[in-house]
This record gives C-alpha cells, structure tokens and sequence, in this order.
C-alpha cells in the first residue's frame, strides 16, 4: 500500500506542474515548492528555537484553526510558530501573518521530504487543522516521538478509513497522538474501528466567529451605500447563483445588495455586472460621493466578507449548487437569516440551522423569491431567527478550551 499511496502522491504532483503551465494557481503551488527544503533550513538557523508546528490545508482551515493557534502562543509564549500551508491560497494570504513566526508550503509527502522537513523544524508538538492525513509526516512524528494532534475532525462511515480496503489508511489515525472531533458520531465510529484516542471537542470555528463579531470591522464607505436599507449580503457565490441573484435584484425595488464572488476576475464579474439592469459598483471604484448612486455593490478583494454579513437583512451563503455551501456560521453568528442551495448535505451547521428554521435550502429561482419575499414580510419571524442564530453559535463554542485543557494535563 505504501507503493500505491507514493505513486499517487507522484502522480498529483506531476499533474499541478502540468496544470502550471496554463493554471495560475497550479504555477503558485509549484513555484512555491522550487527549493522549499533548501529555503526553510536557510529561514531556521537558530537552532536552539522551541518550535510548534501548525498544518492547514488552505485558507479555510487556518481561520479554523486560528483560534488553537492563538491559544498555544499565548500558553507557550517561549515557542515559535511555524505554519504550513498545502494551498496557495492560504499561503499567499497569510505568509506575512503576525500571528505566526515563520509561514512556509508544506513539501509533498515523501520519505525523503517529510523526514527532512520535520528535522529542520525540530517541533515540540504538531497540528493538523481537519483534514489532510499524510502517512510519512505521521510516520515520522510518531517515530521521532513528537505528539501529532488533529482537531475539529469530521469523519463518516464511507470514508476510506472504515473500508474493508481502508487499513492503510485507518493506521495513520491509530498512529495520532490525539484527534479532536467535532461530534459524538465521529467518536463512535472511531471506536468501533479501534481508534480509542479521541475526544469530542466540538468545532473551533464557532470560537472563531464568535470571536470576530465581538470586534468586528465596520465600513463607512459600504454603509454610505446602504443608506439605511434593507441589504441583502450574498457570500462566496458561484455562476449558478449569481444567475438567480441576477433575477431577484432585477426584479426587487428599495433594496440594496452587496455580492461577494468567489471568484474575483475581471471576466467573471464584468459577466455579472452585464446581467443585472440595475447601477452596480465595484469596491475598488466605490468612493462617498457615487456610493449612493448604486443598488448593487459587488465586492473584488479578499477578507471583506465575514465582516460584511453584520449590514445584512438577509444572507445569501454561495456554492449550494455546486460542491458544497461556504461558511454559514459567519452569518449566523450576527442573527442573520440564511438562503442556500440544495447542496448543504456535508454541513451540519446547515442541517441544524434548517431544523430549527433558521436558515431555507432552495433548488431555483422561485424558492429564492419565496423566502425572499416572505422574511420581508414577516418582522416577528426576524426577530425569533436572530435570536435562534446567534444563541446556536454562541452555545457551540468551547472547542479550544477543550483542546488546550488536554494539552495542559499531557504536555
């Protein structure tokens, strides 16, 4: 199995270095590996550094895992923080963070990069934020005798782990120090299959979110645009929403919308710009004396969005049509009332939130009109989702303490 699980591993390198030639993201993975090894032991010279290591897979796993992260520094202020990122979107966004001390790719895995790699930082511990299990660096780990932790973990009955093909695989998470779930299922499952270090922890992203809405980041300039009205926030959408969005704005009067892309180029959002009749404005372009000109504001940076949800009336949370909703919980936690596609399935914060009726799953443009136009109609209805919302986030949370209690009592 270990020959099957290098080729594949060879395999998806070969094809990102491929896919760099005409894939702009493709070339940021690849460029950002040119001599990693060589460049991380040129970065940690100073050997006599206490270390602790932190994995996320991307962007999202880091705001994930922040909350953990800040604890640890804050626990252990006489140790550096060297986080890695496997995608360039976490780490161009946050190599320069101040949060952490050193910010590097993560090498492939490998017999060679992962030993290599893990000698160079010499960690105290290490933190796999969810997902990303990889054989040699848990191998290592375990070998070296260097506590590997995952948190905020989700794992169902069909994954490769609980297959009757799954041994290789279910013998990583037997070599983990630790794995932090998020529910009692994940540690049911866990333990039929002799897997006894577990805790059930919960999600750190509602610390998280809960953390942000206490401080978060007003916009004068957004506000200037909404003039008192009621907003729709529509967040990390896709083509197959803005199609819909597109309907709804065109036809809805007295109503301001901010739309948030996922993808942010010049092509996609000037397509969006061409199917709504009404003025729309860029952010970039967005000044005070035309931000009362528009009734659609679109959003072309990054890191705006979390923050934005606070102006909401109502929220609109992208991707339901395609793999899989975004971040409900960034909405949720200020009161809002939530819209998404059908694809929600994967997401049990979704799935709460649609039981207790604080959030509806559309499939086309008339669910979309339906709940639109019945939450404007219906002001107490507003008041019992914002306090159902805001009370799921806020009993949630805990997770951290959870996880820093454990690394106290066995450190």
């Amino acid at each position: 199995m270990v020959v099957i699980y290098l080729l594949i591993i060879k395999t998806y390198g070969l094809l990102i270095w491929t896919a760099s030639a005409f894939n702009a993201k493709a070339n940021q993975w690849r460029k950002g590996r040119i001599d990693l090894l060589k460049n991380i032991k040129q970065t940690l010279k100073n050997n006599n550094e206490n270390r602790i290591w932190f994995h996320c897979s991307s962007l999202g796993e880091f705001e994930q895992g922040k909350p953990v992260i800040e604890a640890v520094r804050k626990e252990f202020p006489d140790h550096k923080i060297v986080l890695t990122f496997f995608s360039p979107s976490g780490y161009e966004q946050k190599k320069n963070d101040p949060l952490v001390d050193y910010v590097f790719y993560l090498p492939l895995d490998g017999p060679l990069n992962s030993k290599r790699f893990i000698d160079l930082i010499k960690p105290t511990a290490a933190f796999f934020v969810k997902y990303e299990f990889w054989h040699f660096y848990i191998y290592y780990l375990r070998q070296q005798k260097i506590p590997c932790y995952y948190f905020s973990c989700l794992f169902r009955p069909s994954q490769t782990f609980f297959q009757f093909y799954g041994r290789f695989s279910k013998n990583m998470l037997q070599r983990i120090t630790h794995i932090f779930v998020q529910n009692q299922d994940s540690l049911v499952l866990l333990y039929k299959n002799s897997i006894s270090n577990v805790t059930v922890s919960g999600d750190t992203r509602f610390d998280r979110v809960y953390e942000n809405s206490l401080s978060t980041k007003k916009f004068p300039d957004v506000e200037q645009f909404i003039q008192n009205k009621k907003v729709l926030v529509a967040g990390s959408t896709w083509q197959a929403d803005e199609r819909i969005l597109s309907e709804l704005i065109n036809q809805t009067g007295d109503y301001k919308f901010i739309i948030v892309p996922h993808q942010i180029n010049n092509v996609k959002i000037q397509s969006l710009i061409s199917s709504i009749k009404k003025k729309s404005i860029r952010y970039s372009q967005l000044k005070t004396e035309n931000a009362n000109d528009a009734d659609v504001l679109i959003i072309d940076n990054v890191g705006m969005l979390s923050s934005l949800y606070q102006y909401a009336t109502i929220t609109y949370i992208g991707g339901g049509f395609g793999a899989g909703i975004h971040n409900t919980l960034e909405a949720a936690v200020f009161g809002k009332p939530l819209i998404f596609g059908p694809r929600y399935q994967q997401f049990q914060e979704a799935i709460d939130l649609i039981k207790s009726n604080g959030a509806f799953s559309i499939s086309d443009f008339s669910g979309l009109n339906y709940h639109f136009d019945a939450l404007n109609k219906d002001q107490d209805e507003f008041a019992k989702i914002n306090s159902i919302n805001r009370k799921y986030v806020e009993d949630k949370r805990g997770a951290t303490e959870v996880i820093m209690n454990y690394i106290r009592m066995n450190w």
